[in-house]
């Protein structure tokens, strides 16, 4: 038996969720040096970046995924763009492989099962590359409002990303960070004259990555952070990689 002394990983896996237009692939892109899976076709107004081409399918993915492993990359941080077409080009190589009609289709669950283990595959491949080559792993996702039954406190609903509850709990588990992107709400209440109370949500302009998690959204990281960081148009993402890596003089 060997025993070693480990520490937290310079090179963690990052996940970003968040409501749509919150800038999630615009923080991706802030990481050092990324190369991007851009599975979604979409990039912001005034956002440049490299990507890889021509990832239609999980097949494409996984050969993409091979290549980097087996050759490498000048890149520093790999950005996959989001989670969740990743897992329905995943629903698709299942159903096909299978011969199903949708993944509905066998009983008791069976086809998420199978999407489980495509996704274990792909996430093997992402720490293979993160191990091998000391690259950053960044996986962006929308979020869904998700219904939480929790034994210690009635029925709520909370912010969860955007995937079947067995794909979460595995891109859970494997983040060292999970941040949620959105704004600060803020709940005031107003007397309307009529002995009525009225409840307003309000928002400023600011966006914030939470990163600790919450009944109203999910959350985590394993660097000590504050419980959220104020990610303005000119954010320096050393600010956020201070966390977990030494900060490099330019």
């Amino acid at each position: 038996m060997e025993i070693v002394r480990t520490e937290a990983c310079s090179h963690p896996i990052v996940v970003i969720h968040g409501a749509e237009g919150r800038g999630k692939t615009t923080l991706g892109s802030k990481f050092p040096s990324p190369l991007f899976m851009l599975l979604e076709r979409g990039i912001p107004r005034g956002v440049t970046v490299d990507a890889i081409g021509g990832l239609d399918t999980f097949e494409d993915v996984l050969d993409a995924l091979r290549h980097i492993f087996a050759n490498g990359t000048p890149h520093a941080t790999l950005v996959v763009d989001t989670l969740d077409q990743l897992e329905a080009l995943i629903i698709k190589y299942v159903c096909k492989k299978n011969g199903w009609a949708s993944i509905e289709t066998p009983s008791y669950g069976k086809g998420f099962v199978e999407v489980e283990t495509e996704v274990r595959r792909f996430i093997s491949a992402a720490c293979a590359i993160r191990d091998k080559h000391g690259m950053t792993i960044v996986l962006i996702a929308h979020s869904d409002i998700v219904r939480i039954e929790d034994p210690r406190a009635p029925t709520y609903t909370a912010y969860h990303l955007r995937l079947h509850k067995r794909s979460r709990a595995l891109v859970m588990d494997v983040a060292d960070l999970v941040g949620f992107l959105s704004d600060e709400l803020r709940i005031t209440t107003q007397a309307d004259g009529f002995n009525r109370e009225r409840v307003r949500a309000n928002a400023g302009s600011s966006r914030y990555l939470f990163v600790e998690g919450r009944p109203a959204f999910s959350a985590k990281n394993r660097f000590g952070m504050p419980e959220k960081i104020e990610i303005g148009k000119d954010f320096d993402i050393r600010s956020l990689s201070q966390y977990w890596a030494p900060i490099e003089e330019a």
